[in-house]
């Protein structure tokens, strides 16, 4: 196994469970020291109320070969935050990625009401937690990133600006956390370009995270009998796929040609040759629309 990053120093935030610990894990497994934060612990569960916890993910980025420190951090809470980055500055004295994955609204999400039907007070804190947490990060962790060249922010979101820019999320709310975050990414671009680092936003496909394979009533190992409820559930990655994507932009001397880009793990798949656990590489996005939103039938014939 290679390991492109030995020496480097990344910070997930958010890496409790999804798409978050994924990434973590493929940054351990090329050989970088990660940070996992969230606010699901062993001790206590935050208000998604779910049994994965950022201890897990540590062990996790240390059994893939890398080194995982797991900080219980609420990214909402500035001193939180400002104390976690210097704790990566006492120990490591460099972060060289960062990955903004911090959402923590899905219990919030109303896909079926409109603005005026929803709960004011649930929309407001979807916001909070989906793009002020991303704002107060950025804002603590940027100035020890910068410090050398090279640098790299993932902007972790849903659904690639292409996309979203023609097509409603289902809600006020969600559409507009998602969106923000891409263009979050476009402005952090912009500042830090003339320090020699690099903002994308990224999605993953349709993820086979521990919620939506529950919510299939299925487990990775059988994750196929859940298309007999969606057909269209087998154009679905595993959060690996999103994973191998960050560790391709972070080991990746000329990724500065992305900046402020929005981007998907397909396409990166395509860009640099990397596959998810199967051996495919799903291309959801152009999928959803040339199969799902034309009324063909379920195949994912050149797809994956």
């Amino acid at each position: 196994m290679t390991t492109p990053l030995n020496g480097r120093t990344a910070l997930v935030a958010g890496a409790t469970r999804g798409a978050g610990r994924r990434i973590a894990i493929e940054l351990g497994a090329a050989g970088a020291t990660v940070y996992v934060t969230g606010r699901s612990t062993r001790r206590q569960r935050s208000e998604m109320d779910r049994p994965e916890t950022i201890e897990e993910t540590a062990e996790l980025v240390d059994a893939a070969g890398g080194t995982g420190v797991a900080v219980p951090t609420d990214h909402l809470e500035p001193d939180q935050v400002r104390t976690l980055v210097q704790r990566i500055d006492r120990e490591q004295g460099r972060l060289d990625v960062l990955v903004n994955d911090i959402w923590g609204a899905d219990h919030l999400t109303d896909f079926e009401s409109p603005i005026w039907e929803q709960p004011l007070d649930r929309g407001l804190r979807t916001l909070r937690l989906a793009i002020d947490t991303h704002l107060i990060t950025s804002h603590y962790a940027l100035p020890l990133l910068i410090r050398q060249p090279g640098g790299l922010v993932v902007e972790m979101t849903d659904g690639t600006a292409d996309y979203n820019g023609t097509h409603y999320r289902e809600s006020v709310f969600y559409d507009t956390a998602k969106n923000a975050v891409i263009r979050l990414a476009f402005a952090q671009a912009e500042e830090l370009r003339p320090y020699g680092a690099t903002a994308v936003a990224l999605s993953p496909g349709w993820i086979r995270s521990e919620a939506m394979l529950d919510h299939f009533g299925v487990t990775e190992a059988n994750w196929r009998d859940g298309t007999a409820k969606d057909p269209h559930f087998a154009i679905s990655e595993t959060p690996a796929l999103v994973g191998r994507a960050v560790v391709a932009l972070a080991a990746d001397p000329q990724v500065s040609r992305f900046t402020g880009r929005s981007l998907s793990s397909g396409q990166l798949a395509r860009e640099y040759g990397f596959t998810d656990v199967d051996g495919s590489s799903p291309d959801a996005f152009r999928y959803i629309v040339e199969v799902v939103e034309t009324g063909r039938p379920a195949d994912t014939t050149g797809y994956r």
